[in-house]
């Protein structure tokens, strides 16, 4: 890990630099890091604007969709003359802007079953800012099975979630499966508020960064549930599933081509 950082990179990182707990080294370590980001919408905004700021050196970002002028209420890093254009490039340019010591891939694709294994490959962390349940499932069973942290967040009306799975209990263990299609409403129906993604997303980038850093304690264990109308932040312990298929005492999913991933349920974003 190189700790030659240049003047530019002292004088930027500078408020990283003075804190015992990051230092150069921690902020070498975030240099040399590497984050996959999927979905470049309301919650991967955020979280992109923050890792790039940060200075984490490689970032990819996995998203097959394009810019649409509702999305501007909440997804920041996408602008009016942004619409119609693929999110994947607009972030790139972006995070271009803002930070050119951060080497970015783009992936104009969604995540399925036969790219999910390869995407995450060669990444140190995952970050799951999709807005729908087969993905987060795909996701998780990805990651449990590369022993690859993964930051999860989801956002719909109010109110919002985040955790981060490390191994299990997994995402499976805290929702063993997605709820019936048409059940649950997306952003489009329901509507979600334009800053809560800001929080939630700002969380994950948070987690993000502690597991780069190794410092302080993530959400392991914990889904920390939010609730803007009310201004308050709960914690559900998570519990580990013995039967869980993929983190359980007898896993049966070797492989996400195994799993069953089907629909689109989503929940805003």
């Amino acid at each position: 890990m190189a700790l030659d950082l240049d003047a530019e990179q002292l004088d930027r990182y500078s408020r990283h630099i003075i804190m015992d707990d990051v230092g150069p080294e921690g902020q070498a370590a975030l240099l040399d890091s590497s984050v996959l980001v999927v979905g470049a919408g309301g919650l991967g905004a955020p979280v992109l604007q923050y890792l790039a700021a940060a200075g984490v050196g490689h970032i990819g970002i996995a998203d097959d969709d394009v810019v649409e002028l509702s999305n501007l209420q909440r997804q920041v890093i996408h602008g009016n003359d942004d619409v119609g254009r693929p999110k994947v490039d607009s972030a790139e340019e972006f995070i271009a802007a803002l930070n050119p010591d951060v080497d970015v891939d783009t992936y104009e694709t969604r995540v399925t079953q036969d790219n999910a294994e390869s995407l995450i490959e060669g990444y140190d962390v995952i970050v799951d800012a999709s807005d729908n349940f087969p993905t987060r499932f795909l996701l998780n069973d990805a990651c449990m099975l590369a022993d690859k942290p993964l930051s999860h967040g989801a956002v719909y009306k109010f109110e919002g979630q985040a955790t981060t799975l490390t191994g299990g209990p997994c995402y499976r263990c805290l929702f063993p499966e997605a709820p019936p299609e048409g059940t649950i409403p997306n952003c489009a129906e329901a509507g979600v508020l334009g800053v809560l993604p800001g929080t939630i997303g700002a969380i994950q980038a948070t987690e993000v960064i502690k597991l780069i850093l190794d410092e302080g304690d993530t959400l392991e264990g914990r889904l920390l549930a939010y609730d803007a109308g009310g201004m308050s932040f709960d914690f559900v312990p998570i519990a580990p599933n013995p039967e869980c298929p993929v983190c359980g005492d007898q896993p049966h999913i070797d492989s996400v081509t195994e799993g069953e991933y089907a629909g689109a349920c989503t929940l805003g974003d």
